[in-house]
């Protein structure tokens, strides 16, 4: 009596992989979260969830960075706690911080893209400074324009308030995630490959 055993791949192996990273990045963003404190100059509070935006854009590239902050939106909509302040739903989404996560998978493709030039990724390390540099700034505008769209739009502010209160208190804070991507990014110790 013999057995035969047929196996199918559902998906090859790089989109396996790819999948996998995709569930690291949503879930490193929804971690970054929990870092999180209240900012009195401003209605949205300071987290670390953009560092994850960047370094979804780097080292996944446009469309798995995209999809992994997709991923983590999902996840937080369907009631996993894993917006700032361990909170979940979908009216947080539409709440007065909504802007600033709703742009985050449009950011991390922005982000990407630029650093790879295009939508194919390639190694990090043949990507110059001030490339890496200013993917990582077009990704802090994409964040932040639609963040204080969010705010006027959502959480009733005036546009000068949200600009003041929803982007402008927390740039500082952005340089110093900027340069935390860039130091991670040039790392020899992180490697995706």
């Amino acid at each position: 009596m013999s057995t035969q055993e047929q196996s199918v791949d559902l998906v090859d192996a790089a989109t396996a992989l790819a999948l996998a990273r995709v569930a690291l990045f949503a879930a490193l963003a929804g971690a970054f979260a929990f870092v999180s404190f209240e900012y009195p100059l401003s209605p949205a509070p300071v987290t670390l969830q953009v560092l994850a935006v960047f370094l979804a854009g780097l080292f996944l590239g446009p469309v798995w960075g995209s999809v992994s902050m997709a991923v983590y939106l999902v996840a937080g909509a369907v009631g996993l706690p894993v917006f700032a302040g361990a909170t979940a739903g979908v009216g947080v989404l539409f709440g007065p911080t909504g802007g600033y996560l709703l742009s985050y998978p449009l950011a991390a493709g922005v982000i990407g893209h630029l650093a790879h030039g295009g939508p194919s990724l390639r190694s990090l390390d043949d990507v110059g400074l001030p490339r890496l540099v200013g993917s990582l700034v077009a990704g802090v505008v994409v964040i932040y324009t639609v963040g204080t769209l969010g705010l006027v739009y959502f959480g009733g502010l005036g546009l000068e308030a949200a600009i003041v209160g929803g982007t402008l208190v927390f740039l500082p804070a952005e340089a110093l995630k900027l340069v935390a991507a860039v130091g991670i990014a040039r790392s020899d110790d992180v490697a995706l490959d």
